[in-house]
């Protein structure tokens, strides 16, 4: 049986990782550009916490972009830096049901930090953009799972312009405790072992949660390198651990088995296992 699959993707991150003049749409189009023969898209989800609007679709901005409207199906998705994978998730359930044979899922955001904040060291821009169906697959989207509670270790009031921060409750309760949760429910619904996986692909806040994360867990940090897209670009919330995935099947062989866990603050993280066609 045909499973839903990553049939093309690209990225954009700016000169330097950061952009003044650039918002979420613009460099997903700048990202989806680069690619030659785009298939039919019926669905748009678009992940960001930074859509260049609070009321007006990015998602369907992109379609109409793109000439593949009015009949597609557009949302916006919010969910701190998991927004991308919020949307991957859904798109999946589309795909493998059969509503739509070809979307596009995308994870974009700005660099977002107030002035002095320990975050304006740490923040960049980016944007990831994958086009998912059963055709053509370079990758399958073998299971998914989430890990989610109510935890306030970041978060931004509809009328201010950037976060805040708890910055006691963003590792131990906050990211660790949700990639560790996701990552060992998918281990129970599909019985992968560690050492059985090619890549592990993590959220990249800082320079160190990723290496931190995979050590709890008892993995090779070699497995992890190729994921590393930090020193690049930043943490640019949504896209980071897109652009991550996409690093990594850069260079993944046919048959490599990737795990690629999320995390979005307020807290929830998505995992999935992909193996590359």
């Amino acid at each position: 049986m045909c499973m839903a699959g990553i049939t093309a993707y690209s990225v954009y991150i700016p000169v330097n990782g950061r952009s003044a003049d650039e918002d979420s749409f613009t460099m997903v189009v700048a990202a989806i550009d680069k690619l030659n023969d785009l298939p039919d898209v019926e669905a748009v989800y678009f992940g960001s916490e930074s859509h260049p609007y609070k009321i007006k679709s990015t998602a369907a901005m992109v379609a109409d972009w793109f000439n593949w409207g009015p009949k597609v199906m557009a949302a916006d998705l919010e969910f701190a830096c998991k927004s991308g994978t919020t949307a991957l998730q859904m798109m999946m359930g589309m795909v493998d049901s059969d509503m739509v044979a070809n979307g596009l899922i995308v994870g974009a955001d700005v660099a977002q930090a107030r002035a002095g904040d320990a975050l304006a060291k740490t923040v960049g821009s980016g944007a990831a953009a994958f086009f998912i169906g059963k055709e053509n697959v370079i990758a399958d989207l073998v299971a998914t799972v989430s890990f989610c509670t109510d935890t306030a270790d970041f978060w931004r009031h509809q009328d201010e312009e950037a976060p805040r921060h708890a910055g006691r409750f963003t590792g131990e309760p906050g990211y660790f405790r949700h990639t560790i949760g996701a990552f060992e429910e998918l281990q129970k619904k599909t019985g992968f072992k560690t050492e059985e996986i090619d890549y592990f692909v993590f959220h990249q806040p800082n320079a160190t949660f990723s290496g931190r994360v995979a050590h709890k867990l008892g993995i090779d940090l070699a497995k992890i390198e190729a994921a590393s897209v930090f020193d690049k670009m930043g943490n640019a919330y949504s896209a980071t651990v897109l652009v991550a995935l996409a690093q990594v099947l850069d260079v993944a062989q046919a048959g490599a088995k990737i795990v690629m866990v999320s995390y979005g603050s307020g807290a929830g993280a998505d995992a999935f296992l992909i193996e590359c066609k």
